[in-house]
Order: C-alpha cells, then structure tokens, then sequence
C-alpha cells in the first residue's frame, strides 16, 4: 500500500458504540437522528448500538413524553481485556467536550 492510499483511508481510534455512547452522555435526551448525524453512521446502526448497549447494562432509557431520555452507567468496566482495569467514566473523562 502506497503512501498517498495510506493518507485517504477512514478510520477512527474508537468504535460507534463508544461514539453512541459519548454522545448520550453529552446530552441523555438526544434524537437517534441527531445521533446518527454526528457519528455518521445510519439511524437503524445507532437504533442497533443502543439495543446492544442496553442489553449489556451500559445504558437504559426512561421515556419522557415522545422522547426517550437515557442513563448512562458510567461505573461499568470497558469491555476489551486491555481497557477493562478502566471505567465508562474515565472515556467519558478522556473525551468530554
């Protein structure tokens, strides 16, 4: 691979479950849409990322009106055997706008 295909490649140092789970940090009773905006993947991905984040207990949603408001379990470990000494908080910490 030449220089020049190296420097056009995509990619990010974290994945959109982190990216998802950033963004309901930020702000708990954001849109899917607006979610799906920002980490620039489709509306049924972050729907997908959400469903599994819930699942493992990162998350979990109150619905408020028409909107969902979500919690954000920052004391769970990081999943990755690498990462795992570390909490959602210290991301959350790392990356906060």
């Amino acid at each position: 691979m030449s220089t020049k295909q190296l420097a056009t490649t995509s990619w990010t140092f974290l994945t959109n479950h982190a990216h998802v789970l950033l963004c309901l940090a930020q702000n708990p009773s954001e849109r899917i849409r607006d979610i799906a905006d920002e980490v620039e993947i489709t509306e049924r991905a972050v729907q997908r990322i959400i469903v599994e984040l819930e699942a493992d207990g990162y998350l979990e949603h109150v619905r408020e009106g028409r909107r969902n408001v979500y919690k954000v379990f920052s004391g769970k470990p990081l999943r990755h055997n690498i990462e795992k000494h570390r909490q959602v908080q210290d991301l959350i910490s790392l990356i906060k706008k």
